[in-house]
């Protein structure tokens, strides 16, 4: 180092720096005055720019100068790949073969194939999203989804916002804001990223009242803390977490007389938002229809977990509480787009002609043991041929999916899985080997008890050649 902290260069650093080509140079080559042409001018500049600003940085700071090759088709070939890789898409499809249906870090519930249609029809001209064809004058997007809303649900009104935290806040802001909320401590739950039912009072500008304990909350608890200041009465559904052992809370039935004795709206949060009895199938949760007939004022539950839709809040309940809901300037900011009301409305016409299968999610919750077994039995008859002779173990194992998605949390569905173990590889290196797509397409699996576990529940039978094929890859 030079006085003054400036840093000295060698003769060979100071060589390397000369042999850098200039950005002029480097867009003259033929490679890069082709993507020049393809893609924006600028950013080719924009990335040229850095690549050179990172090799002198290598060069004078020492780090693995040595190895550069600093000719123009390399650097050429550095700016080519940077480009390519800023435009490739990040957001890509993968094979979830870990069993849980409503994975939250793979997008939760994927979507049924008549969507695809209802989006190209949508998307790609103008619609009456809220335009009223019939007078002829503007409308409102809510009436695309309402109707199916009410029908599904017995609710008398029904509208859509972004997700069910928005669903909450929303509701609190305008039926609460000022006033204080009531709820029991064993329900003041977290969701997912951190989110808090009390943070989320907060927000909506709504007070909130605890009542009773972590583990047990009576009647009484919200009976006594009722007062001038009070505007609701708050209902959680534990659906991300079971309290077990000593408990109590008022059943749903003592909180409505509650709520009709005090002239308190009751509102609830199903967050998983049941629409049909899945109890013979292994998945117990209430359904909304429950609430609502039970005499729920307001019920607020997500489309895309149990009900199998897109990313949506759901709001239905008596219609001049869910008009109030409607009326809160909050709610212009979290209302939803075309696409999403294109998506729910496919989906929820799915549920009202009782076509479950249409549903990706209820359909793989209905899979049997028996149906699982026999896919396995043929995809490990397609698999075998393809895999290295004596290296390979794989067999079928009884297993568990889940619900997932913040759902049913001490629920698991029967299941069959498929076990493999490697000479070559561990089940780690497997696991790691497969996410990072070495066929072009990554597959999410569970490594147990060393071994790569592999739950069909969760691929697509059109799915299955394409997995057999990057298996086949992997195992080798």
């Amino acid at each position: 180092m030079e006085a003054g902290g400036k840093r000295t260069i060698s003769a060979e650093q100071a060589e390397l720096l000369r042999q850098i080509p200039s950005v002029d140079e480097l867009l003259g080559q033929p490679r890069l005055a082709a993507l020049s042409e393809r893609v924006d001018r600028n950013l080719v500049v924009e990335v040229a720019r850095a690549v050179l600003a990172d090799l002198r940085g290598r060069i004078v700071g020492d780090l693995n100068w040595t190895a550069l090759g600093l000719s123009a088709a390399s650097v050429e070939e550095l700016i080519s790949a940077e480009v390519e890789r800023i435009l490739s898409r990040s957001l890509q499809p993968v094979i979830n073969a870990t069993g849980v249906i409503l994975h939250t870090n793979l997008g939760r519930a994927p979507l049924t194939e008549a969507v695809v249609d209802e989006f190209r029809r949508t998307a790609t001209q103008y619609s009456n999203l809220e335009y009223d064809l019939e007078a002829g004058a503007r409308g409102k997007r809510d009436v695309h989804t309402g109707e199916l809303l009410t029908r599904l649900t017995g609710a008398e009104a029904g509208i859509v916002v972004n997700n069910c935290a928005a669903a909450v806040l929303v509701t609190l802001a305008a039926l609460a804001r000022g006033g204080e909320v009531i709820v029991s401590r064993g329900e003041l739950i977290e969701i997912g990223d951190g989110f808090r039912i009390p943070e989320i009072m907060e927000q909506s500008g709504a007070i909130l009242r605890e009542v009773g304990t972590t583990n047990r909350t009576r009647l009484a608890d919200y009976e006594n803390a009722i007062n001038e200041k009070t505007r609701l009465l708050l209902r959680v559904h534990p659906s991300n977490f079971k309290v077990t052992g000593f408990t109590e809370k008022p059943s749903l039935q003592e909180l409505v007389a509650l709520s009709q004795r005090s002239g308190l709206p009751l509102a609830e949060d199903l967050g998983s938002g049941c629409l049909v009895d899945l109890s013979e199938y292994g998945v117990s949760e209430p359904t909304v229809r429950q609430s609502i007939e039970a005499g729920v004022s307001v019920v607020m539950f997500s489309s895309d977990k149990l009900l199998g839709g897109p990313q949506a809040g759901i709001i239905a309940g008596k219609k001049e509480l869910v008009a109030r809901v409607r009326r809160c300037p909050l709610f212009r900011a979290l209302r939803v787009d075309k696409l999403t009301i294109a998506a729910l409305e496919a989906t929820l016409g799915a549920y009202l002609r009782a076509a479950w299968d249409e549903v990706p999610a209820i359909r793989m919750i209905r899979a049997t043991p028996q149906e699982l077994k026999r896919r396995a039995e043929n995809f490990i008859r397609e698999l075998r041929p393809e895999l290295p002779l004596d290296e390979v173990e794989i067999e079928i194992a009884d297993g568990s999916s889940l619900a997932g998605g913040g759902s049913t949390p001490s629920q698991a569905l029967p299941t069959k899985i498929i076990r493999i173990a490697s000479v070559r590889y561990s089940a780690t290196k497997l696991e790691q080997r497969l996410r990072r797509a070495p066929a072009g397409v990554s597959v999410i699996v569970r490594v147990e008890e060393g071994r790569l576990v592999l739950d069909l529940r969760t691929v697509f039978p059109e799915q299955e050649l394409l997995l057999i094929k990057t298996l086949a890859a992997t195992l080798r």
